[in-house]
């Protein structure tokens, strides 16, 4: 009798399915996980903001000399390549891009090294967006607010800084208005405190000025009034911020010299910490934008609206020598959270070229602040011709941005007639 023996492999094949399955697991499980982390990578981008221009592409790519771009493509297309040839890519600034394009992390600032893992470090970045000429290394402009007074260092009417016995009598300095014979205490078209309504002082007897403008058409303001100058202070100052010696007297200047030139300029001085009640820092460029809509409604001409404020870098990051001269470099800052902020970005980017084409070096570029690093917005929705100035840092001189504010008066004056004069030509 024959036996018939069967072979029950169940045991082997079960072991395989167990195999098989535990490997779709695992890639399931890999896939779930990636999908969640791109979803997540993708919420977190839409909730920052980004856009084409941010870092690390266009911030950093802006800041390749001019022509770069175009000597690359000169090198598959010979149509890009011009015949006069104006210096070839530094070696450095090439490295630099593309360390700064592959990592995010830029060389001249360290602390882009733990920005990427904390975002707060960031709080501050400003984003370039047309490089100027100040040199290699692109630096954006900075702004902290003023350090809280002592007990001991405030006054009883409101907290006003007081000066310390070292710091420079504010009647000594030299004045916006003196080379003129103007009265020191008014100035060309400075708005009266507290108000932003204007009261021109240009084209009165006596003045030494020309015949006023009819037309007011530049208004110049400043957000943050007292921001200061620690050469100005004295030894003793331990804050930048001032009462008397600060931002405002640049502003007083620079609307002096337009008028001057013949383009009407209407200038404000209001001191926001006094005239504010409950006054809060942060707060700053929704007063100031009152001030700025009451201005227009007193002069419907006005359309160029230039809020002027103090950067808080040392020296080293805001200062040029032009022809033996010492001048406060200046930031354009471009406000993204405006809808139509290309407008302003255009008419910053003519003016940025006429300043450098007079003073080289003079302008450290256009950059570009969102809400997650300031106000986002400095009033510049008000005008496609709005710019905040960031003119000269903590330790710059008063002297220093006089001079900056001549420039850039001349600056100005060239690009309203070269409009005007393209107004005239579209007309006939």
């Amino acid at each position: 009798m024959k036996r018939i023996a069967m072979v029950w492999s169940a045991p082997r094949t079960s072991e395989a399915l167990r195999r098989l399955l535990a490997r779709w697991r695992t890639f399931v499980l890999l896939s779930a996980f990636t999908f969640a982390a791109v979803v997540s990578a993708g919420l977190a981008g839409l909730a920052f903001r980004s856009s084409s221009a941010d870092w690390p592409a266009g911030g950093a790519a802006a800041s390749l000399p001019d022509g770069v771009l175009a000597q690359m493509a000169g090198m598959e297309l010979p149509s890009f390549r011009s015949a006069k040839r104006e210096g070839g890519i530094d070696g450095r600034r090439a490295a630099s891009f593309l360390f700064r394009f592959t990592t995010g992390i830029n060389p001249h600032q360290p602390r882009s090294l733990l920005a990427r893992e904390l975002p707060g470090l960031e709080g501050g970045r400003a984003v370039l967006l047309r490089p100027g000429g100040a040199g290699e290394h692109a630096t954006g402009p900075e702004d902290h607010p003023p350090l809280p007074e002592a007990e001991d260092d405030a006054r009883d009417d409101g907290g006003l800084t007081v000066p310390t016995d070292d710091a420079p009598n504010h009647s000594a300095l030299p004045d916006p208005g003196e080379a003129a014979g103007e009265d020191p205490a008014t100035g060309a078209g400075d708005a009266a405190t507290g108000t932003g309504d204007a009261a021109s002082g240009a084209g009165e007897a006596g003045s030494g000025l020309p015949a006023e403008p009819k037309r007011k058409v530049v208004f110049i303001y400043h957000s943050h009034n007292r921001e200061s100058w620690l050469p100005e202070l004295g030894e003793g100052a331990k804050n930048a911020e001032s009462d008397e010696i600060n931002i405002t007297l640049v502003g007083k200047r620079l609307a002096r010299k337009l008028e001057e030139a013949g383009v009407g300029a209407v200038h404000s001085s209001v001191d926001y910490a006094t005239t504010v009640k409950d006054y809060r820092w942060e707060l700053s460029y929704k007063y100031s934008k009152e001030t700025v809509i009451e201005a227009m409604a007193d002069h419907d001409g006005l359309t160029w609206l230039f809020d002027i404020h103090r950067d808080s870098q040392p020296r080293g990051y805001t200062t040029a020598t032009i022809d033996g001269k010492d001048y406060a470099q200046v930031y354009f800052i471009i406000g993204k959270g405006n809808p139509d902020w290309r407008k302003n970005e255009a008419f910053a980017e003519r003016l940025h070229r006429l300043l450098e084409q007079r003073y080289p070096g003079i302008s450290r570029g256009i950059w570009g602040k969102d809400a997650s690093s300031g106000n986002g917005e400095y009033n510049q929705s008000l005008s496609p011709n709005s710019l905040l100035i960031e003119i000269g840092g903590i330790e710059n001189t008063l002297e220093e941005c006089y001079r900056t504010a001549d420039a850039l008066a001349e600056a100005i004056v060239e690009l309203y007639r070269s409009q005007a004069a393209e107004t005239v030509a579209a007309s006939e």
